[in-house]
């Protein structure tokens, strides 16, 4: 019956119309430039619709085939290509990684290393720090901004390297970008192909996820304008891109902490295909969907290889991810009672972030517009 009635509230009108009126009012509650949003249900249906501004400098309006970066949630891409390629029995996930990576220079440099493996990475459950929020890092995304190239992955890495870990793998969790930079060499180790190039044979091309690219350069072409925070530690302005349509920094500074660039409606098809398991093998998926908590305070969440998973009381498990970089965040979440993901894109960062973030307060309206003719079954 829920998909019935899914087939019937994803192409009504009526619908649409009342998640434009809550994304517009949420626009003007919270002031945000701009916003996409999608929803991708069953008979590979999917509807898009965008509020405000690309660019309120000068006011391009958003479409839907505005893309953002997508930031984070690229982590799900670099989780999904591990799978695909331990399928192909060309890594194992409880391998260690000095496997692939121990002949490096660095490697007994890093912490944890005799006993790091994929799945510690993927899960964040490695003991690494975050290089993301060492001031080292801040340093060379500010040099970025008058260099041509963006740092490469190894000198990324090496900002963590003799630092003491945060814990035995295994014995806790702390979200590390660091990690994923660490899993994708392995990938590429493993499989003799740039991990972005492996990502797009593999899953790009045949979900035909055209408005979905690596950010590789500072033109991205129709990109919104993003909007940063002026407490950004960055030093960034308050514009993510200068009067030629190019970042002001460069993105691929990124690397595999997330690294695309996308619109709504590509992350709404890309959501549902994945976490819905019709991208993977049976023993695959229940890889990607065993997590590890996250916290005590936040009972019941936890993180599987590239995808949070939470349970909530009114519509029972939710499987997703977020993303954020400077003037931007995205939100990323799969409904499989519904069997439904929802994508949203903001081009804006501010006050947008933590649990008490206005993001938290658009999600939350966004789905109730969404979802409540599936619960209601109209």
């Amino acid at each position: 019956m829920i998909i019935l009635a899914g087939l019937s509230c994803l192409a009504s009108g009526a619908t649409e119309e009342r998640v434009r009126e809550v994304l517009s009012d949420l626009r003007e509650r919270h002031g945000f430039p701009g916003a996409t949003v999608a929803w991708a249900g069953p008979g590979n249906k999917v509807r898009t619709l965008a509020v405000g501004m690309a660019d309120p400098d000068s006011e391009r309006p958003m479409s839907p085939d505005t893309p953002m970066l997508a930031a984070s949630i690229g982590k799900s891409f670099v989780a999904a290509a591990i799978l695909r390629a331990a399928e192909q029995d060309q890594l194992e996930l409880d391998s260690p990684i000095s496997t692939w990576l121990g002949d490096e220079e660095w490697f007994h440099r890093l912490p944890n290393h005799k006993t790091l493996t994929l799945r510690r990475l993927l899960t964040h459950t490695g003991g690494l720090l975050d290089h993301v929020y060492l001031p080292a890092f801040q340093a060379l995304l500010r040099q970025s901004r008058t260099s041509a190239d963006a740092p490469d992955t190894q000198e990324l890495i090496s900002l963590i390297l003799d630092t003491e870990p945060l814990f035995a793998p295994g014995e806790g969790w702390a979200y590390s970008d660091t990690g994923y930079l660490l899993a994708a060499r392995v990938l590429e180790a493993a499989t003799g192909c740039p991990w972005t190039d492996y990502v797009r044979t593999h899953f790009l091309k045949p979900l035909d996820l055209e408005d979905t690219a690596p950010t590789n350069q500072r033109h991205l072409p129709g990109l919104a304008m993003g909007i940063i925070s002026s407490e950004n530690p960055f030093g960034l302005p308050e514009r993510t891109m200068d009067e030629n349509d190019r970042l002001v920094w460069h993105p691929a500074v990124e690397d595999a902490g997330g690294g695309f660039v996308s619109t709504a409606g590509d992350l709404a098809r890309w959501g549902r295909a994945l976490w819905s398991g019709r991208l993977h093998s049976e023993a695959s998926f229940k890889a990607m969907m065993t997590g590890k908590p996250v916290s005590e305070e936040r009972e019941g969440v936890t993180y599987g290889l590239g995808v949070v998973i939470e349970p909530t009381e009114q519509y029972g498990e939710v499987r997703g991810h977020r993303g954020w970089i400077p003037g931007y965040v995205s939100s990323l979440r799969y409904y499989p009672d519904y069997d439904i993901a929802i994508a949203l894109q903001i081009n804006s960062d501010i006050g947008m972030l933590g649990e008490q973030g206005s993001l938290t307060q658009v999600e939350a309206e966004v789905t109730e517009a969404i979802l409540t003719p599936y619960m209601q079954g109209e």
